[in-house]
């Protein structure tokens, strides 16, 4: 069985909501073993613990001990493993990352530049593209991109060569749509700065 909780969702509009999700997933896990637990975005319930006296952080924080609490309550023999993604591994809880608990870290790192240019052929490939578009040129331009972003230059190209009311998408529209996502990138991580 696999089971899919994401980060955002675990943490609820009213008390405790959160807490009884995870108490209930892992229940279900268990009556169910062999069974994958994966938590998405992690970093929404699993920031350092700290003093705080809004309700919605002692939510967040409710919720991280309960999911601690139910990885630390598995019998030696069960076979439920715990899987989780986040972006901000730097701001994780210690706790969560000991060993016992979420013991292994795998980092994907952004795609190099052949991968990068195949990313872009891919997100490309149904639309009406010019012959003339170098995309080992646009991944010398996309360095750091993720996927994720790569995609965001295709489609932001794509309605680019739209509003000039183009036939097919030319090497300048994906130039432009590098710029537009690179300033969007630039004002998420000032939000985070």
């Amino acid at each position: 069985m696999f089971l899919k909780l994401a980060g955002p969702q675990l943490v609820q509009m009213f008390i405790g909501d959160g807490a009884k999700l995870v108490r209930d997933a892992f229940a279900l896990a268990k009556e169910k073993q062999p069974a994958i637990i994966f938590i998405d975005e992690l970093d929404a319930i699993g920031t350092k613990r700290f003093d705080s006296e809004k309700a919605g952080d002692r939510e967040v924080q409710r919720t991280m001990l309960e999911l601690l609490n139910q990885m630390d309550g598995f019998q030696p023999n069960a076979q439920i493993k715990v899987i989780a993604a986040t972006n901000r591994v730097d701001i994780l809880d210690p706790a969560l990352l000991r060993s016992g608990r979420l013991d292994r870290k795998i980092e994907f790192p952004h795609p190099n530049e052949e991968a990068r240019a195949r990313i872009l052929q891919i997100h490309s490939r149904k639309m009406n593209v010019n012959k003339e578009v170098n995309f080992e040129e646009l991944a010398r331009c996309t360095d750091d991109f993720n996927g994720a972003q790569l995609k965001a230059v295709c489609v932001e190209a794509g309605m680019i060569a739209l509003r000039r009311e183009a036939t097919e998408l030319d090497h300048e529209d994906y130039m432009d749509a590098i710029i537009e996502v690179q300033a969007k990138k630039k004002a998420n991580l000032q939000y985070y700065a």
